[in-house]
């Protein structure tokens, strides 16, 4: 009997889904960058989870304040204003991206927001289709879409309490529209290595980081998984022991993988991430050397309680405490 009961998610059983609604995502997510001034790493144009699914947040526009949210409950794109006006599609029959598009265009032009985007997916190697004349990306699957939302609003959770630990620079719990994921990352302060040929990775690492996350999963990662990096990447952090979870390679780095499935099915679901995400960050502030007495906040476990949370989840799945 687990603590929560999670959803299972295979990427196999809703693949086609996914991709669409990752591209959708990608035209709010354009949106927003469009309607938002810059902000360090990138955090002005990521999406956030809500109660309904994802939003884009407040937006300004025009002199118009408004926010987009994508409802993954009953399947419907609403867009609001803060003097009440309201306009909404629905997605229930699903939509090719190219009529998503053109929707939520006109749907804004209507409410006197005339917001152009560069109307094409940004990094994705599986499609480079212009959004405009996309009409093989049409899939949705509700319940699938259901699941998801409730995956990304536990997850959330489970990384705001993980954030709650560290009393250094953080991000929000965001959602990276352009590789769809659901993240978190820790700064230790230190400048990073400078990124020559590339603006948005110059931007995204200009400074030491661990990170960690949520996929549902694409052509590299074959399934639902958590993650962390560190980066820069410190010397021999694929040697570090996990408590649950395997290093795997990740072209130019390491990452720290666990199955979404494992901790679904874990007795302790939330305490088999938190051991996770607990024991990436140590591992690569460990050998980045970060100071992480004084990184600890307040409301961070004790080294006891800890070493207890760690041995719990070690215990469960089968690995010496």
């Amino acid at each position: 009997m687990t603590d929560t009961v999670l959803p299972e998610l295979h990427l196999a059983d809703w693949r086609p889904t996914k991709d669409t609604l990752h591209l959708y995502a990608q035209i709010l997510g354009k949106i927003r960058l469009g309607t938002t001034t810059p902000q360090n790493h990138w955090w002005n144009v990521t999406l956030y989870v809500d109660v309904r699914g994802l939003t884009t947040r407040r937006l300004h526009h025009q002199g118009t304040t408004f926010e987009i949210v994508l409802d993954l409950v009953d399947a419907a794109v609403v867009v609001q204003t803060a003097d009440g006006r309201e306009g909404s599609f629905g997605l229930e029959d699903g939509l090719t991206v190219a009529e998503f598009d053109r929707r939520l265009h006109d749907l804004l032009l209507e409410l006197g927001l005339d917001i152009e985007i560069k109307e094409v997916p940004y990094g994705l190697a599986w499609d480079s289709t212009p959004f405009a004349t996309d009409v093989e990306h049409a899939s949705w699957d509700p319940e699938a879409v259901r699941r998801f939302g409730r995956i990304l609003d536990w997850t959330d959770s489970v990384f705001v309490e993980f954030s709650g630990w560290f009393n250094g620079k953080t991000s929000p719990v965001h959602l990276f529209w352009h590789s769809f994921d659901l993240a978190v990352t820790r700064f230790s302060g230190r400048p990073g290595v400078e990124i020559e040929n590339n603006p948005v990775d110059r931007e995204t690492y200009s400074h030491e980081v661990i990170s960690f996350g949520f996929w549902p999963g694409d052509d590299n990662v074959p399934d639902a998984h958590y993650y962390s990096y560190t980066a820069p990447e410190p010397a021999r952090l694929r040697e570090q022991p996990l408590n649950i979870g395997e290093w795997v390679d990740a072209g130019s780095g390491s990452l720290a993988l666990l199955p979404y499935e494992s901790v679904r099915t874990s007795d302790r679901s939330r305490e088999t991430l938190l051991s996770f995400l607990e024991s990436a960050y140590e591992a690569g502030a460990r050998l980045a050397g970060w100071d992480t007495a004084a990184f600890e906040s307040r409301w961070c476990p004790t080294r006891e309680q800890l070493r207890e949370l760690h041995d719990t989840a070690r215990g469960e799945f089968g690995r010496p405490t």
